[in-house]
């Protein structure tokens, strides 16, 4: 039976530090403040134990280029589309600004498995906020296991990597209540990505416990999935709408989809909240002005980003994070796509 390897993540547990603290230690970092105790007790740990940093680790940790790089886990495609990112892109580089640092964006196609260790060793960041994270992602663990310092902005339900999120189940809770209050029975769903993405799957999550609280039936086929662009959101309610019989509102687990998802009611003559009502997610700066106004679940991207920067900014320093998760709160936003002025809805 082949040996498991040890970690830093085994000699931070040992030592009682965090793993950055560790990776600052063995590379021989002196620009960050440790103190001689601790320094030695990490030494210790990882003689005690027989860790070795591989050569990869090491150069990940060899090195200060002032950078975060914030990686977005979609195809460009995707990243054109995501009208909420100038403000997470602001809220990061506001705190990397406070500290001296610079700010890297990159975006990695879903397809590529390999493009974290790339990114890291051609542009020589410091450290990676992740947004939009895959739940099979291997790589991101491991990098985090080997002492890299990272944080999410998303979840990894599995790992314990530290993550900024927004409390994406209890926001599409209350989308999916509101419109079960005013009546609605027969609610659609459509997701902003595929459900290999956490976001995708905790906005479902939400919506099936509203439903189910609700004693409504959940059905497969009241559900397409989105690929967080508006066209995306034009073919999956176009299919919603080939249904025999079909939903009188529909859950939009993005605005950007909802867009799409918009003018196909529209192309098929149908009104908006009077024939099907809508709610959106993430409250984009135009949803708003969308005809009609579009309700949905407020996000605060900007604090998201900032967050998350600081949180990265404090790994770098070798402290360990207060809080290795933090939950953002959303709020509902109503506006005329789900409002009706008789809100007696047969479904």
């Amino acid at each position: 039976m082949t040996k498991k390897r040890v970690t830093s993540f085994d000699v931070a547990e040992k030592s009682g530090v965090s793993r950055s603290t560790v990776s600052f230690v063995l590379n021989n970092i002196t620009d960050v403040r440790i103190s001689p105790e601790t320094r030695q007790r990490v030494l210790d740990a990882a003689h005690e134990l027989g860790y070795h940093p591989d050569s990869a680790g090491r150069k990940l940790a060899s090195g200060r280029s002032n950078t975060l790089g914030l990686i977005l886990r979609q195809s460009r495609e995707q990243v054109f589309a995501d009208a909420l990112l100038p403000q997470v892109v602001l809220g990061v580089g506001e705190a990397a600004s406070q500290e001296g640092y610079q700010v890297l964006l990159e975006a990695i196609s879903p397809e590529n498995q390999n493009g974290y260790m790339h990114l890291i060793q051609e542009n020589h960041v410091d450290g990676i906020i992740l947004s939009g994270p895959q739940q099979n992602d291997r790589e991101i663990i491991d990098l985090y296991n080997e002492g890299y310092p990272i944080v999410l902005m998303g979840q990894l339900p599995e790992s314990s990597l530290p993550y900024v999120d927004i409390d994406a189940i209890d926001g599409s809770y209350r989308a999916v209540k509101h419109l079960i209050e005013a009546g609605h029975r027969r609610i659609g769903l459509i997701t902003n990505a595929p459900l290999e993405y956490t976001s995708a799957q905790q906005r479902w999550d939400g919506y099936c416990k509203a439903l189910s609280e609700a004693g409504i039936v959940v059905e497969k086929k009241l559900m397409r999935t989105g690929y967080y662009t508006p066209q995306s959101g034009y073919s999956a309610m176009k299919e919603l709408l080939a249904l025999a019989v079909i939903p009188t509102a529909v859950f939009i687990a993005s605005d950007v989809v909802a867009l799409g998802a918009m003018q196909a009611i529209k192309d098929q003559g149908l009104r908006i909240p009077e024939d099907i009502a809508l709610v959106g997610f993430d409250d984009i700066p135009l949803a708003e002005y969308f005809d009609p106004p579009l309700s949905t679940i407020h996000t605060p991207s900007y604090e998201l980003g900032k967050t998350a920067g600081e949180a990265l900014l404090c790994l770098l320093h070798g402290k360990t994070l207060e809080n290795n998760t933090q939950l953002l709160d959303s709020e509902l936003i109503l506006r005329r796509s789900s409002q009706q002025k008789n809100n007696n809805v047969s479904g």
